[in-house]
């Protein structure tokens, strides 16, 4: 798959390069400002108790 996008990237490799940092960065900001916020309720890890060890007390 990654051999296919980096075939239909245009220019030489340098240029392919650029492109894909771009993509790469694309699809990071994409996740974190849009699906990982709608997901983050939903995760099982968000209802985590945190104590000092001393018993509860």
């Amino acid at each position: 798959m990654y051999g296919l996008i980096w075939r239909l990237l245009p220019g030489n490799w340098f240029v392919k390069l650029i492109f894909a940092l771009i993509l790469i960065a694309a699809v990071v900001l994409l996740l974190m400002q849009y699906v990982f916020p709608v997901v983050a309720p939903y995760m099982p890890f968000n209802n985590a108790t945190v104590t000092d060890g001393s018993g509860g007390q």
